[in-house]
């Protein structure tokens, strides 16, 4: 996985800082959690991806529509997420306690972060490797088929609290108990994509969705995630399941 900075470092540099309101969150809070705008030449988004001259892509089924198949409720992403997730960030002095759990997840050459307008770009650490493993997975198996330069786009990731309640003013659709503000939780587009090459094999998003499907799928069959399909927003909710450590890790001797 890539080299993720630990949200508490970005604190001590910002922590000092004057406690000016900015939405409900407190300035330097929030110039934290949205990072530095240090240079990233995969966060830079391209031009729209070509809608002509598609090859078909080879899709194996998955056994059902998206909403029958990934119909996992809140409550169950709750489940996980609650003991195996942060205490929900809240302000600045919550996240300074709080945030030594969580790491940075920037757009990379398999996954696209896009411009989060109601969360923040921080995940745990199992569930930040699970949603670069979707990406790896993902791009392999699309060269495996024959090849397109394409990543997934990721569309949510952690919440608070106050950004929930400002979401739910402008989605009526949206759970006011987020496994979201946990950080185990993220959303993935399966409407749209990123391409990064439009001379190279051009693929329809329709496979690209099925594509995406089949890999989350696997990854929920082999017991790493749960998975809801949001049509609304056309998006898998996906919550990492992390996994359970042995006697032996968590008691070094």
């Amino acid at each position: 996985m890539k080299c993720l900075l630990p949200l508490f470092l970005l604190f001590a540099v910002y922590g000092c800082g004057a406690d000016t309101q900015k939405h409900g969150v407190s300035e330097p809070f929030e110039v934290a959690l949205n990072g530095t705008g240090e240079a990233n030449s995969y966060a830079i988004k391209p031009a729209d991806a070509p809608d002509a001259g598609c090859t078909r892509l080879k899709i194996n089924g998955i056994g059902g529509t998206l909403g029958r198949v990934f119909a996992d409720l809140n409550a169950d992403h709750l489940a996980y997420a609650v003991p195996q997730g942060i205490k929900p960030v809240e302000d600045l002095a919550s996240a300074w306690r709080n945030g030594s759990g969580l790491v940075r997840v920037e757009s990379d050459s398999c996954i696209y972060i896009d411009s989060l307008t109601h969360s923040y770009p921080y995940l745990t650490h199992s569930a930040a490797e699970l949603l670069h493993e979707i990406g790896r997975r993902f791009r392999d198996t699309l060269q495996a088929r024959g090849g397109g330069d394409y990543r997934i786009k990721v569309t949510s990731l952690l919440r608070t609290n106050s950004s929930v309640a400002k979401l739910r003013r402008v989605n009526r659709n949206a759970t006011g108990e987020s496994a979201h503000v946990y950080a185990t939780t993220f959303d993935i587009s399966h409407s749209k994509f990123i391409c990064d090459n439009p001379a190279g094999v051009r693929r329809t998003f329709e496979d690209l969705k099925n594509l995406l499907a089949e890999v989350v799928n696997d990854l929920r069959n082999e017991g790493r995630c749960l998975v809801k399909h949001e049509r609304r927003q056309a998006c898998l909710h996906i919550t990492a399941i992390a996994e359970e450590k042995s006697d032996d890790e968590e008691t070094p001797q």
